[in-house]
C-alpha cells in the first residue's frame, strides 16, 4: 500500500521544463493523498488490535492461509472506511497541508 502512495503523488517532483522545483498539487490529489495515509493507518490499528487478541478474529486458529486472508480483508476495510469518512484525518490533514501553502 505504501507503494501506491508514493507512485501516485508525487508531491516534491518538477512537472517539467519552465516549471518551479514543487510540483502543483490540486485538492484532489491532495485529499487522495490524506486518504491513502489514514488507510495505512486504520489497517496498522487493525493489525494490532488483531495480534493482541491472541486468537483469530473468528475464534479459529490461526495458520498461514487464514493470516493472508484476514490481512488482505483488514486492508481492504481499511481502505473502505478511509474513502468513506474513516476517522477524520484525512481532512484534518488537507486543511493543514493547505494552510502550509506558500
Amino acid at each position: 500500500m505504501l507503494d501506491k502512495i508514493q507512485a501516485g503523488t508525487s508531491l516534491g517532483a518538477a512537472g517539467g521544463p519552465g516549471e518551479s522545483s514543487q510540483a502543483k498539487t490540486s485538492p484532489a490529489q491532495l485529499l487522495d493523498a490524506a486518504r491513502q495515509f489514514e488507510s495505512l493507518l486504520l489497517s496498522e490499528m487493525l493489525k494490532c488490535i488483531r495480534e493482541a487478541s491472541g486468537s483469530g478474529w473468528l475464534g479459529t486458529g490461526e495458520d498461514a492461509a487464514g493470516d493472508s486472508a484476514m490481512a488482505l480483508a483488514q486492508e481492504q476495510f481499511a481502505q473502505a472506511l478511509a474513502q468513506n469518512g474513516g476517522l477524520g484525518l484525512s481532512k484534518v490533514i488537507v486543511k493543514g497541508l493547505e494552510r502550509a501553502k506558500p
